[in-house]
């Protein structure tokens, strides 16, 4: 299974799907695509000279939150595969299907529509991971699920919680395996890659967004819609940890 495209869906509540697109066309530097679906609850975030990776989708019920969209040129294989492994479909539209891993998490399922250019960093930060947070109980299960899903190189983070999946080179966002510390549903959240968070921070507090706690090389925000999402101090070229942070931070 090739997976040959990545996206990362920042899923808000339907009624507040203005303010998130207009926070986060701002902070990725790109233009939203014309709404799509049958409520318009669609968009594409369209950067210049690039392949857009990020998608807005706005949700008639609870908070959002974030999932993954892995993009093949065999979409019924990918879900052929995906079942295999533990699986549920929600939704099967055909020629792309929603599925539920088997700790509970959303994703889709979609075709390869050619997209093979990462876009630019942006002021100093890239939207480059979604962080699945999986319950204790399941984090064995998913751990093994997306591994083997994806097929991705699968090492440790730098603090025993996190496991990464490293897509290919040229792939636009990867996944990061985060063990909470307490049993709720599985869900997501985005990661930004930045090469000075603080810098990063308060741009982001300048178009709405809210912090909410700190970590050793970390930051959560929440963004005019609600959702909550991260400022990560890695690379943004490259979304390694800075050598001084490896195995003391976060991943």
């Amino acid at each position: 299974m090739i997976i040959r495209w990545t996206y990362a869906f920042a899923d808000r509540p339907a009624d507040r799907l203005a303010e998130a697109r207009a926070f986060w066309t701002a902070v990725t530097g790109t233009r939203p695509s014309e709404p799509r679906g049958e409520r318009g609850e669609f968009a594409t975030l369209l950067p210049d000279g690039a392949d857009a990776c990020v998608k807005l989708q706005g949700v008639a019920e609870g908070d959002g939150g974030a999932h993954p969209d892995l993009c093949t040129d065999d979409v019924r294989e990918l879900i052929a595969t995906a079942r295999a492994l533990g699986a549920g479909t929600v939704a099967d539209h055909g020629d792309w299907a929603v599925l539920r891993s088997p700790g509970g998490q959303l994703f889709c399922a979609v075709p390869w529509h050619g997209e093979t250019v990462r876009p630019p960093v942006v002021a100093g930060s890239r939207l480059d991971q979604v962080c699945l947070d999986i319950p204790p109980s399941a984090y064995d299960t998913e751990t093994a699920f997306w591994a083997g899903l994806t097929g991705w190189e699968h090492r440790a983070g730098s603090r025993p919680e996190f496991q990464v999946l490293e897509p290919p080179a040229g792939l636009p966002v990867r996944l990061l395996l985060q063990r909470l510390d307490e049993e709720r549903p599985a869900s997501a959240h985005l990661d930004l890659a930045c090469a000075d968070i603080a810098a990063v921070r308060a741009r982001h507090e300048e178009l709405g967004a809210v912090a909410v706690r700190r970590g050793a090389h970390w930051t959560v925000l929440r963004d005019p819609a609600g959702g909550t999402y991260c400022l990560t101090g890695r690379n943004p070229e490259t979304g390694g940890l800075p050598a001084a942070a490896q195995g003391s931070g976060f991943e």
